[in-house]
């Protein structure tokens, strides 16, 4: 299956992106889990490899590359065990990143995309508010244009990157009796008066800084909207296919990782003479939970080659996530109960497996909206189109 997608080009960049974890992040990634704060070197060390850049423009200094080498990055940052690492990294590259690529004028790329793929900036995009949750549409932020500016005043929550961050790409109402057709998006500065952080205690993706943010009387310059003024609701709709086939991606790779985990553990610890590879009700659970976790990543790997070709699969990947999602939180379950008493142990990774991969069925839209979202989509036969 592989061969399909994935050039000898892909896999020598998986070999050296491997190579490059375990000696620039893996030893470091206990302490920035207890701290909560992952360090600053760190970024420039991926700006310097080109990983922020992978699928960016040669113009701004990215490579261009295709969506296959997205998905080795994100399945190999899931098998280093620290769901809030590859957050930060993926909520900065994909997220943030995305909306300035997309939407950004020639300056705001220059002057935020260029060095976001160099490890400069840290960018993150606040879209979910405290009242809102998955409730795009019913977001209260406002951004009023007063003569050649804007004052924006809100809240935004759950925001990866949220506190550590040099830049916000921020979602406001700029017609707010217009619903989602009067949502607008903006780039920001972190120094721009009246923006606030207050960081958030998770239960998992220890190491990422999550945030609630408020902003109070924040004005910047109207130059600093991104695209057209009330097309927002169309940008995040289309980017939220990535964001859910990255999370897609994130849950079958964070799977594999577990199930291989398991496997090793499984194919030494012995218990009444045997080891307990050889009990059937083991062997057939795991051959269960390693199917389900095979159709999903094939599935995935489907949707990402269909993004590559530019097809619009907000629904494909709106599926990729629930199901993903879910198959990945079933298959760590029982890869914890695989070890007995260790799984529950600190020093074993399922402990935090678990915690990090439970965050998969909520953010980035919660699976009772995505299941409706689906429904809308095959049921009433609704279509959403990408924004010209």
């Amino acid at each position: 299956m592989n061969n399909m997608y994935f050039t000898e080009e892909h896999e020598l960049f998986r070999q050296s992106f491997k190579e490059f974890l375990q000696k620039e992040v893996v030893p470091h990634i206990d302490k920035w889990e207890e701290t909560g704060t992952v360090e600053r070197f760190i970024w420039k060390k991926f700006g310097d490899m080109g990983i922020f850049g992978l699928v960016y423009p040669e113009a701004y200094g990215g490579m261009g590359l295709d969506t296959f080498y997205t998905v080795i990055l994100l399945e190999e940052l899931q098998k280093i065990n620290s769901g809030g690492f590859a957050a930060n990294i993926w909520a900065h590259t994909y997220l943030a990143m995305t909306h300035v690529n997309a939407e950004g004028s020639h300056e705001i790329k220059e002057k935020y995309l260029t060095p976001s793929i160099t490890g400069d900036k840290i960018g993150c995009l606040c879209i979910t508010e405290p009242f809102g949750g998955s409730d795009v549409a019913g977001m209260r932020t406002t951004a009023v244009k007063e003569g050649d500016s804007y004052v924006i005043n809100g809240s935004k929550t759950f925001i990866t990157n949220g506190v550590y961050s040099d830049y916000l790409v921020v979602a406001a109402k700029t017609n707010p009796e217009l619903g989602n057709k009067g949502i607008s998006i903006f780039i920001m500065d972190r120094d721009t008066p009246g923006i606030s952080s207050t960081k958030l205690d998770k239960l998992g993706w220890r190491a990422s800084d999550t945030a609630e943010i408020a902003f109070d009387n924040v004005k910047i310059p109207a130059s600093n909207l991104m695209g057209e003024e009330g097309k927002g609701f169309p940008y995040i709709m289309q980017h939220f296919a990535l964001e859910r086939l990255i999370m897609g991606v994130n849950a079958h790779a964070r799977a594999e990782y577990a199930l291989e985990y398991a496997k090793q553990y499984m194919s030494e610890r012995k218990a009444f003479g045997q080891t307990i590879d050889k009990f059937q009700a083991l062997r057939h659970k795991f051959a269960e939970l390693y199917t389900d976790m095979t159709m999903c990543k094939t599935f995935n790997y489907t949707v990402a080659d269909r993004l590559n070709k530019g097809e619009y699969v907000v629904k494909e990947a709106t599926m990729s996530k629930l199901k993903s999602t879910a198959m990945a939180d079933e298959v760590i379950y029982h890869c914890l109960q695989f070890l007995g008493g260790y799984g529950y142990m600190e020093e074993y990774p399922m402990a935090r497996m678990l915690r990090d991969s439970r965050l998969g069925p909520i953010g980035g839209g919660t699976s009772e909206i995505l299941r409706e979202i689906i429904a809308k989509m095959i049921i009433d036969e609704k279509t959403y189109k990408p924004a010209k």
